[in-house]
């Protein structure tokens, strides 16, 4: 991958952007787009949207959305200590002992979740998982006037890590649920920016909003644009670690390529020309079967006005809903390609009816 969208990627990640709060993700998502779409602009609800090639068709829309999952403060007491709850949904075991930060009226703020010390529990109280009501953020303040001073209810709360590197290809950082994807999907509209005279179709890249609390901004921007064509792009289950059931999801690996969903909610058409473009491009993939709705934008996309004929790609992701996901840059950069690949390969001829 370019040297300058790794350091992209970097800037995506480092921001704070929980649903309903995603602004600063979404500002470095436009400022990027701007750089080459055709034009860009921002909807009513959040949602950023990106297009090559207006007025064209048959319109194809790429889905990624922006948001991650977080917390929210609730209530400060008298001493200070911060009460909050989730926004989307979290495994309660990996908040406790964790660095947060803030995003309150006087920029990012560091706080720690504590909780009562193992050695002050009851031996049955240790067999249990501790519940975010029993944990409380700590930002060194002495008193509920203090705290005040920096923090309001409704403030948004992330787990304060960052993008890192790893050995080989592989990085780590809180959020690649899917921000990972808003990040493809332009980097895919980047590809096709370079290729326009070769495209037939308008291109419409969208870092969606509000996923993590019901595909909402999916919703919305689908019904603005009216694709013909939908594709979402998210992260999926890595299988490749210690102790997961295989039988669950399927033998999904990082670095084994893009995750070309197959099942009700995709359109065979659409399916059948992702996979066929790896073939022929050369780039590696994998198929995932899932026999209902999939619990991404795809979900939204195709259930929009009269319906749309939807994909939806995925980039496997190791411990996915921690503030440690690790993805593949490779897994990732191929997704890009393949979804250029395929768009140039999309014009009005293309059949859609699914049988």
């Amino acid at each position: 991958m370019r040297e300058d969208s790794l350091k992209f990627m970097e800037r995506l990640l480092n921001q704070v952007g929980p649903s309903g709060f995603e602004g600063d993700t979404a500002n470095v998502w436009k400022e990027e787009a701007e750089k080459f779409a055709d034009k860009v602009w921002r909807d009513y609800h959040g949602n950023t949207i990106a297009v090559v090639n207006e007025g064209k068709e048959p319109r194809i829309m790429l889905a990624g959305h922006i948001d991650e999952i977080g917390f929210m403060v609730k209530y400060i007491d008298d001493k200070g200590y911060i009460s909050f709850a989730p926004i989307g949904g979290w495994d309660p075991q990996i908040a406790q002992g964790q660095r947060v930060w803030i995003k309150g009226k006087k920029g990012k703020i560091l706080g720690v979740i504590g909780k009562k010390p193992i050695h002050l529990l009851k031996p049955e109280e240790r067999k249990k998982v501790v519940e975010f009501q029993q944990m409380f953020i700590d930002i060194g303040a002495k008193d509920k006037k203090e705290a005040e001073e920096y923090v309001s209810i409704g403030d948004p709360i992330v787990i304060a890590h960052g993008f890192d590197r790893l050995l080989g290809d592989k990085v780590v950082a809180r959020g690649f649920d899917d921000r990972i994807g808003a990040f493809a999907v332009l980097e895919a509209l980047r590809l096709v920016a370079e290729m326009k005279d070769e495209v037939k179709a308008s291109v419409y890249s969208v870092a969606t909003v509000q996923e993590e609390i019901g595909l909402r901004g999916a919703t919305t921007s689908a019904f603005g644009i009216n694709p013909h064509i939908g594709i979402a792009v998210d992260v999926t289950f890595a299988m490749d670690t210690p102790g997961v059931d295989k039988k669950l999801v399927g033998d999904i690996k990082i670095g084994g390529g893009p995750v070309i969903a197959r099942g009700p909610n995709i359109n065979p058409r659409v399916f059948e020309l992702l996979v066929k473009t790896a073939e022929e491009e050369g780039i590696p993939y994998q198929i995932e079967g899932i026999p209902r709705g999939t619990g991404t934008d795809a979900n939204a996309i195709q259930l929009t006005r009269s319906g749309v004929a939807t994909g939806l790609v995925s980039i496997p992701n190791r411990y996915m809903h921690s503030p440690v996901e690790v993805v593949s840059v490779n897994d990732v950069e191929n997704v890009a390609k393949l979804l250029a690949a395929f768009i140039k390969r999309v014009d009005e001829n293309t059949e859609l009816i699914p049988f």
